[in-house]
């Protein structure tokens, strides 16, 4: 947001716009990554074009780090299972995040967002549930702090 060629490059490949997220709101990089998903074809489509190899010339292992990051699946891969499981949590905050009383709501959604997480989590590892994920039981141990 704050190059304006880089910015410049990026609204012409695509109509959606980059976000500015107040570290103030929870779960702001929770809204971050969400945006950058949908804007994922616009971000590959910027830096492969002629544009941007010309830019990159201004400052080229920035250049060189931001592509390899943009283009790299595995990285997307992360980006997708981050999502995944703080979906629940993320949709629960939004929940309780009211002047309406809804404390009694509380204890329903807890035990479906821990399970919600759960299954991400377990889905992503492969393996049963039976079985122990460590990092599981560390952010089943943050969400219970």
């Amino acid at each position: 947001m704050n190059h304006n060629m880089r910015l410049s490059i990026f609204t012409k490949v695509t109509p959606l716009r980059l976000l500015s997220v107040a570290n103030t709101r929870f779960a702001s990089i929770i809204v971050m990554l969400k945006r950058l998903k949908l804007i994922k074809r616009g971000l590959q489509d910027m830096v492969i074009s002629e544009e941007w190899s010309s830019y990159r010339l201004d400052d080229t292992e920035k250049a060189n780090s931001v592509k390899e990051y943009i283009l790299n699946d595995d990285w997307w891969d992360k980006v997708t299972y981050i999502l995944s499981f703080t979906r629940p949590i993320y949709e629960m905050i939004r929940a309780c995040d009211t002047d309406k009383p809804c404390l009694h709501f509380v204890y329903e959604m807890w035990d479906s967002m821990i399970e919600k997480v759960k299954i991400e989590i377990y889905k992503k590892e492969k393996c049963p549930a039976s079985q122990i994920s460590c990092f599981y039981d560390v952010v089943h141990h943050i969400l219970v702090a």
